[in-house]
């Protein structure tokens, strides 16, 4: 079995409040993105590669290729989607999980905000799901994938959603974005969970700031209406990102935003040329690694 694992990005992100266990609540919608494959022109195929097959063997075996994966295995998420599966499984069965082949080929960049990560372990546990048979309802695949991150939820429904919560309470929503295009523009680094939430005060937070209402208001209002709570002290801290924000503004994008905890950050526009213009720019400034795809 085979999967191309898309990511998202998110329009809009308010963190409301700081939570006992130590996690952040949040108001977001998420958008999913290359849910086959991005432009051929772009230097990243806009989706990683997920084949799942069984194996006739006493362990799983998993082999990752493409772009490298910056943590050891065992920290891996499609690793840990596995184990989290067959413990469910057992628990759920009492039979052992049978052997599988796992291999990614990893094309969407980490530490970009961009869910690749989250999706890979999501599309394990619904690739591992379908192989056994689909013991698992939507509702409870939804549970295991927040074991295993914030973002995980998302990708087990996969459709535009309002997301609060740390990510897991999610609601579908009426956005369509079909026909605008996408320009993610994303510098050499990535920025970390740790490093974007430094920056965030709790002493000033208010669950009055959300929730965000992409889907309630005309795109063209978003520029003024939907932020992203990271983006002062993370814009202060790589003032790259604020000149490629700037830099889609100048280029014609209708809206523009650093997704999620960045640090790619992305403009959507009208027309293929303002994003072509755009994409082109981004190519050859400061670094910048850039995409460009029809939603």
């Amino acid at each position: 079995m085979i999967s191309f694992v898309n990511a998202k990005i998110n329009i809009g992100l308010y963190v409301t409040g700081r939570r006992a266990d130590g996690y952040h609540d949040l108001s977001t919608v998420f958008y999913p993105i290359g849910k086959l494959s991005g432009s051929p022109e772009s230097p990243w195929p806009f989706s990683d590669i997920l084949e799942i097959t069984p194996l006739d063997a006493e362990s799983h075996e998993f082999s990752f290729t493409g772009t490298p994966i910056a943590c050891p295995p065992e920290k891996n998420l499609v690793v840990k989607a596995v184990d989290a599966f067959e413990k469910a499984y057992t628990g759920h069965t009492g039979n052992k999980l049978p052997r599988f082949d796992i291999r990614l080929d990893k094309h969407i960049p980490d530490g970009a905000g961009l869910g690749g990560g989250s999706a890979d372990a999501s599309f394990t546990l619904k690739m591992l799901n379908g192989l056994m048979g689909n013991i698992f309802s939507d509702s409870e695949m939804i549970r295991l994938a927040a074991s295993l991150g914030a973002d995980c939820p998302f990708f087990i429904i996969n459709r535009p959603c309002a997301a609060a919560g740390v990510g897991e309470i999610l609601r579908s929503i009426d956005l369509d974005l079909s026909g605008k295009w996408l320009v993610i523009l994303k510098p050499s680094f990535g920025i970390s969970t740790k490093e974007a939430f430094s920056g965030i005060d709790c002493r000033h937070l208010s669950e009055s700031r959300c929730p965000v209402s992409a889907e309630t208001l005309l795109l063209e209002s978003w520029r003024d209406s939907i932020l992203n709570d990271f983006e002062p002290h993370l814009f202060y801290n790589h003032p790259v990102l604020k000149r490629i924000k700037s830099s889609l503004y100048d280029s014609g994008a209708i809206y523009a935003q650093m997704s999620g905890s960045g640090s790619a950050v992305y403009g959507i526009f009208d027309d293929e040329s303002a994003a072509s213009k755009a994409y082109l720019n981004g190519k050859s400034s400061e670094g910048t690694y850039s995409a460009i795809m029809k939603l």
